[in-house]
């Protein structure tokens, strides 16, 4: 018996050896919080008085309720004292569905030494890569996952003076890197088997990609395409087609609009490219069956200066998250013929916003040339994204979800400074 000595607080093996234990008092001390599993090692309890404690009804509490489920002890009843939802209702009462204890948390996973402005995981040959763009290095990165270490490890390098992207292309059994320049041209290598290595097989017509910013891969009917977002003046967002010997010009998408990204979407069955861009608001783009070419369809909202736009899907809904550089970057919804906004995110330079779903939860990534990441978390109920967690990521360029085994991996790329790897963590909080 050891009521009222104004106990604050257990250690998980106060009771433990005391196997003959059959009466216990812990009444009218100030426990606000008992340890996991505290009454396990009583074999014989038979009466436990926990009555005139503060009792707090949160995940540490959990196990408690589930023990009095299964408990042949005898205990009064005792009473929550907070959180409010539950203050005042007998602990016996909870459910265990009550308790919200599982949570996430984005964890530094790997630090990889160099500067890059894309990444783009692929799966080859049953082995998982991801390719970066490092304008820095002049070059492409392949890195290869290694499922022992679990770490991406050196690959390969194909040569590349002002890559913007490095888009990986796996298409009949063949593995294409789109390499995306500045300067210099844009050209597609093919990884050959004979010789283990990237062979330079096409060059991408200059006079119509002169300054691209983006690739987007897609299949349409059986075929692969690639359209490249240009974003000077002079050149055109253009559409390329894969046949026997390589990938060829297909269609003249948008020309000298300075466009930003581009984004292929499926609408109702329907395949849909929107791009956005420096001078107009985002353009949308249908696929037409008869034509085999993308024809234009309309405008997205009125909002100029989009850097970037990315789609995501909850239930039966298609959302677009348009990032821009000046302003507040938005969050809208397909409604049939149009998008209606859902949501404002103060975003001062934001380059990049990237929807990922891991499992059942849904995230945004908002990067900033200015402050730091923040990572949101979709909110089904209220239609909304709310904030969850910040990551210290400078200049971020690209955001890139990577599953890689049992290790959810999500890839930042960083304009000024280490490419940063984070590692998705579940957490329960009852434990």
């Amino acid at each position: 018996f050891i009521e009222n000595n104004d106990i604050q607080a257990l250690s998980k093996g106060t009771f433990r050896g005391l196997k003959s234990l059959t009466h216990l008092s812990l009444a009218n001390n100030n426990l606000q919080t008992l340890p996991r599993d505290l009454f396990k090692p009583l074999d014989i309890l038979s009466d436990l008085d926990l009555r005139g404690n503060t009792l707090a009804c949160d995940c540490k509490i959990k196990w408690l309720v589930e023990w009095l489920e299964n408990t042949n002890t005898t205990v009064p009843a005792v009473f929550c004292s907070s959180p409010g939802q539950f203050e005042g209702q007998r602990i016996r009462d909870l459910a265990l569905s009550d308790f919200q204890c599982i949570t996430t948390d984005f964890v530094m996973h790997q630090v990889l030494p160099f500067q890059a402005v894309s990444a783009e995981p692929f799966t080859y040959a049953s082995d998982l890569y991801v390719a970066l763009a490092q304008p820095s290095a002049s070059s492409c990165s392949v890195l290869k996952w290694d499922y022992v270490e679990r770490k991406l490890r050196d690959f390969d390098r194909i040569p590349a003076h002002s890559a913007v992207h490095c888009k990986p292309i796996v298409a009949q059994d063949q593995l294409y890197v789109v390499v995306a320049q500045l300067f210099g041209g844009s050209y597609i290598y093919r990884w050959d088997t004979a010789v283990d290595k990237f062979i330079k097989i096409q060059d991408i017509d200059s006079q119509k990609v002169r300054k691209p910013n983006d690739i987007e891969a897609f299949q349409i009917e059986g075929d692969w395409y690639f359209v490249i977002a240009d974003s000077s003046k002079a050149g055109s967002t253009s559409l390329y087609r894969l046949n026997q010997n390589g990938f060829y010009s297909h269609q003249a998408l948008h020309a000298w609009h300075r466009d930003t990204d581009v984004e292929y979407v499926e609408n109702d069955g329907k395949p849909r490219l929107i791009i956005s861009s420096s001078s107009q608001a985002p353009v949308i783009y249908q696929w037409s069956r008869a034509q085999k070419q993308f024809v234009a369809q309309g405008e997205v909202g009125e909002m100029l200066d989009v850097q970037m736009v990315k789609h995501f899907r909850s239930k039966r809904d298609q959302f677009l998250c348009l990032s821009r550089y000046i302003g507040d970057s938005k969050v809208v919804r397909w409604e049939g013929q149009r998008f209606v906004e859902v949501q404002t995110l103060p975003s001062r330079g934001s380059m990049v916003m990237q929807p990922f779903a891991v499992g059942q939860r849904q995230y945004l990534a908002l990067g900033s040339d200015f402050s730091f990441t923040h990572v949101y978390l979709w909110e089904e109920e209220k239609q909304k994204f709310a904030k969850f967690q910040e990551l210290s990521v400078q200049a971020p360029r690209a955001f890139r979800y990577v599953p890689a085994a049992d290790v959810q991996l999500l890839l930042a790329p960083s304009f000024k400074a280490n490419t940063l790897v984070y590692r998705h963590m579940v957490v329960d909080l009852s434990l």
